[in-house]
């Protein structure tokens, strides 16, 4: 748990400095992507109307359904994020919060951690987010590991970062 705790904070010091603020823009997410030794460590934002098309609280069945079904798609960790299986990678754990909806934008936040047997052979990660969500057009990736240190953009037509 330590280890995850330093990851957590050696990304948010680096990514502070990189992002004075996190903007919310409506198609959009961000990405942190961490490698430490033989974990990877993946931390998403996304505005809910990526996820839903609306970011206040369900006000029927249908769009609790909605939320509900977003929520499931965001904890299926190994089909979010295809890894080289090389590398053999396993899930460690995945943690997904939904909104309070408590002001004007809502984001859900869902962390990933990943134990990796080979992290060498961890060059790229693919995302199917674009697939299971049709509202989200880019995700604007920073990521650190033990190449360094870089961002990117992932689109639908260009769903895979590389290192």
């Amino acid at each position: 748990m330590k280890k995850h705790i330093f990851m957590a904070l050696l990304l948010t010091s680096w990514m502070s400095s990189l992002i004075a603020h996190q903007k919310h823009v409506h198609g959009e997410g961000n990405l942190d992507v961490a490698i430490e030794k033989s974990t990877l460590s993946i931390m998403l934002t996304l505005p809910l109307d990526v996820l839903v098309g609306f970011e206040r609280a369900p006000k029927n069945d249908k769009e609790k359904a909605a939320l509900a079904l977003a929520e499931k798609t965001l904890r299926d960790a190994t089909a979010l994020w295809i890894l080289p299986p090389a590398a053999n990678c396993r899930i460690e754990s995945t943690q997904v919060r939904l909104p309070k909806f408590e002001g004007g934008h809502a984001d859900i936040n869902a962390d990933y951690v990943f134990h990796c047997n080979d992290p060498n052979v961890l060059k790229s990660i693919e995302t199917t987010l674009f697939k299971a969500f049709k509202r989200l057009y880019r995700l604007d990736v920073q990521r650190i590991g033990p190449t360094g240190q870089g961002a990117a953009r992932l689109s639908p037509n260009r769903p895979r970062l590389n290192w």
